[in-house]
This record gives C-alpha cells, structure tokens and sequence, in this order.
C-alpha cells in the first residue's frame, strides 16, 4: 500500500513540476491536473511535444533538488485544506451561546474569513508534507497518450520508475 501512495506523492508532485513550467512558457495557459498511481493527465490546450519536454524537465529538476516545483498554488490540496478550516471554524463560532443563530452569524463569519486566511501556510505545508514528494529518482516518461474530448485535450502521462 505504502508504494501506492508513494507513487501518488511524487507523480502528483511530477504534476505539479510540469504545470509550473509550461505555466512559465505560456502564461496564459489555463491548465487542470489529475494524478494517479499510474501517473497523470493534463486537461488543456498544450502542444503533446511540449508537454513532454515540460515533464521530462520537471523529472531533472526535482532530482536536481528544485523542491519548490512539487509545490502549486491552485493544487486542490490548498482548496480541501481551506474548506475544512474555514468550515470548522466557522461551525464552531456558531456554536453554543444565548444568542440567536443570526447574531452569531457575524463571528462565524470573520472567525471562517482568519480561517481561510491561516489556511495558506498550512495547505503548502501539507502539500509539502503528506500530498507530494519531490523525491522522484529512478522516474521518468514511459509514455504519452493524447485525446480528444469534445473541445477539450487530455494528455495521460505515464511514469515509469527504473
């Protein structure tokens, strides 16, 4: 089990590493990740010989030591993270009290907003800690497949391990 999620952890990290450079050739590039086990796919619109040039970098850099790249702003880690500490925060301000429901709404409120505002350092550490690791040797691009959905592009990404 433990290799399965070791696997999702760098291949999620990989993930990230090639968002962020194709994210920096094209700024404009709206692009969305999903990772797997196997490996992971790219929805949006990017040329598959960039892509692969893309990915095949972030293997080198994150074995070169450039952790940073594991780690993505817009990762849905950032959003789970958020949701759960404003959503218990705000719960529990609402919480107990003589008050009305309505009364209370103003600090649960504020108390989800600091929440939401604490969320960031806490969600990079997570991302760092428990959802990637930029300990990627022995990996590389064993294949890329593209299709075609609709108006959309998807890319799976393979990633063998050596």
């Amino acid at each position: 089990m433990w290799g399965i999620v070791n696997a999702v952890r760098q291949n999620h990290a990989l993930e990230h590493a090639t968002i962020h450079l194709l994210s920096h050739r094209n700024p404009f590039l709206r692009l969305v990740g999903r990772t797997t086990p196997a490996g992971f796919s790219i929805y949006g619109r990017v040329d598959t010989e960039e892509l692969a040039d893309a990915a095949t970098e972030a293997i080198l850099r994150l074995q070169r030591g450039e952790r940073h790249l594991a780690i993505h702003p817009r990762c849905g880690t950032n959003l789970v993270v958020t949701g759960v500490m404003a959503g218990t925060a705000g719960f529990v301000a609402s919480l107990g009290g003589t008050r009305s429901r309505l009364d209370r709404l103003p600090l649960a409120l504020v108390a989800a907003t600091l929440a939401a505002i604490a969320a960031q350092p806490v969600a990079h550490t997570v991302q760092e800690r428990i959802t990637t690791t930029a300990r990627v040797e022995g990996s590389y691009i064993a294949s890329i497949t593209r299709r075609q959905l609709g108006g959309m592009i998807l890319h799976k990404v393979e990633v063998g391990r050596g």
